[in-house]
C-alpha cells in the first residue's frame, strides 16, 4: 500500500511501500512503540515513536504536522478505514504533505 516515509534528521519526504502493514511501519519508524493520530478526513494517519516524547531525542530532527504536537525522527503517514486498526493507501498526495509540514 501507498504510504509515505517522512525523516526530520534528511527533512525529507519519501513514498513508500508498505506491504507487511505495522511490522513495516515499526521498521521504518526504528521502534516497536508505535502510536498514531488522524491527520484528515481521508483517515490517513501519522504512525510515529510513542516514546519519542520521553526518549533521548538530542541531535534528532523534529517536525510539526499541521497542529499536531511535534514528532522527532521518523514516522510514517498511511491510509485507514478503522482508526489504524486496518491500513490501505494514503490518500494525500506527496506535495499537499510536503506543504503541511514545518521542519524544526
Amino acid at each position: 500500500m501507498k504510504a509515505y516515509l517522512i525523516d526530520a534528521n534528511s527533512k525529507t519526504v519519501i513514498p513508500v511501500e508498505l506491504a507487511g502493514g505495522l511490522p513495516d511501519i515499526r521498521r521504518l519508524v526504528g521502534y516497536d512503540s508505535v502510536d498514531s493520530e488522524e491527520i484528515d478526513a481521508s483517515g490517513d494517519r501519522l504512525f510515529f515513536d510513542e516514546g519519542c516524547f520521553l526518549r533521548d531525542q538530542t541531535g534528532k530532527g523534529r517536525f510539526k504536522l499541521d497542529s499536531l504536537v511535534p514528532v522527532a525522527d521518523k514516522a510514517v503517514v498511511v491510509g485507514s478505514s478503522d482508526d489504524g486498526a486496518t491500513l490501505k493507501d494514503a490518500a494525500v498526495e506527496l506535495a499537499t504533505l510536503q506543504g503541511r509540514i514545518s521542519w524544526l
